[in-house]
């Protein structure tokens, strides 16, 4: 897949001592992504808008809100709903692109 006409932070989004890592692109239309890099490791993260993780390469389990353990192994997507906290197990180097859904 490949992005066009869009803007890129030039710092990087670092969490867990640079075990995540990405960076965010703005589309032209005020939509925005992130693209980045899970190592092998356990999460909790925060999710102020609804979120679509898209899994390219890797494999994690993730623990949504009221929900058990699934495992997903790329290529894989999956939901996370707005104002939630959710879990991850990662198992291998994950790369990764968020989709932030704004109403």
């Amino acid at each position: 897949m490949k992005f066009e006409n869009v803007t890129i932070s030039k710092e990087a989004n670092i969490l867990y001592d640079g075990n995540i890592t990405s960076r965010s692109i703005e589309f032209d239309d005020g939509s925005r992504k992130t693209l980045g890099i899970m190592l092998a490791g356990e999460y909790e993260l925060n999710s102020i808008h609804e979120s679509m993780i898209d899994i390219k390469i890797g494999e994690l389990e993730v623990m949504l809100p009221a929900q058990e353990w699934k495992k997903v192994v790329g290529p894989a997507t999956f939901n996370v709903p707005a104002n939630s906290k959710y879990k991850l197990k990662v198992h291998s180097l994950v790369d990764y692109c968020a989709s932030f859904i704004k109403y």
